[in-house]
């Protein structure tokens, strides 16, 4: 059996932390943050759905891979698939329609003039929120989980702590309905991150998350690495390629 003693440690919420709270809503893009919170999620919840997002994004691997990563979490791990509920997808190509991100358009990746790079989509986790938001509203669920973070992020404003928190007041006042907003990997780096997934499902999830996820922003998925698929050059690949590193020597200097 996996442990799970340590994730409370590194975690906003854990298992008896679920409290009154029986159905999450994670959304799930089918890259590596996003499947760690599913897992977790699952972990936690009587009943678990998954939210994605079809935005115009340039390289479509990430929405491609989501569903058999979900059908490899309900068979390698036999007690999560009762929990493991609907799989939603909106559209939401409103954000290609704005442009200007190397996400959504052929251009490079660089920094912009206001100091953040270019893979920032304006306003897109707080529009994904907002929807999650009425999805939960409709389907009664009253967590929403999602995986972003202040540690090892490109300074996007919205996946601060404080967007978290001022986003949650503003569904509950919006919704007149009590939701809260998780986000497990908020304090953590990416070998933290690897470290969660290891706790939750041992050698069995980390596999999993090495083999059927995607996290790439290039799109490549023709070289199987240490760490995953993808381009191994574009700030995501590196940044889950340092902290697969930093684990595994973590793992490592643990076992002497």
């Amino acid at each position: 059996m996996p442990n799970t003693s340590n994730i409370s440690s590194h975690c906003t919420v854990n298992a008896a932390g679920a409290g009154h709270h029986k159905g999450a809503l994670v959304l799930f893009s089918g890259g590596q943050d996003s499947t760690t919170c599913l897992a977790q999620a699952l972990a936690m919840f009587d009943h678990v759905e998954t939210l994605g997002f079809d935005y115009g994004q340039r390289h479509s691997v990430e929405m491609e891979v989501r569903a058999g990563v979900r059908e490899q979490l309900a068979k390698r791990f036999p007690a999560w698939a009762p929990r493991l509920g609907e799989d939603h997808v909106l559209s939401l190509d409103v954000l290609k329609q704005i442009g200007g991100s190397s996400l959504t358009d052929d251009v490079a990746f660089a920094m912009q003039a206001d100091g953040l790079p270019n893979t920032f989509v304006p306003g897109r986790n707080l529009l994904f929120l907002t929807l999650a938001g009425a999805l939960a509203y409709r389907r009664g669920l009253t967590v929403i989980v999602t995986g972003v973070c202040e540690t090892d992020y490109s300074g996007y404003p919205d996946c601060r702590d404080d967007t978290m928190k001022a986003q949650q007041l503003a569904l509950n006042l919006g919704l007149e309905r009590r939701l809260r907003i998780d986000t497990p990997l908020m304090w953590l780096d990416k070998a933290q991150t690897w470290q969660m997934a290891y706790d939750l499902g041992g050698d069995a999830l980390i596999e999993l998350i090495r083999v059927e996820t995607h996290t790439c922003y290039q799109g490549t998925r023709d070289a199987l690495h240490d760490w995953g698929y993808g381009c191994g050059s574009c700030p995501a690949c590196e940044l889950r390629a340092s902290g697969w590193t930093h684990w595994r020597a973590a793992q490592a200097a643990s076992a002497d």
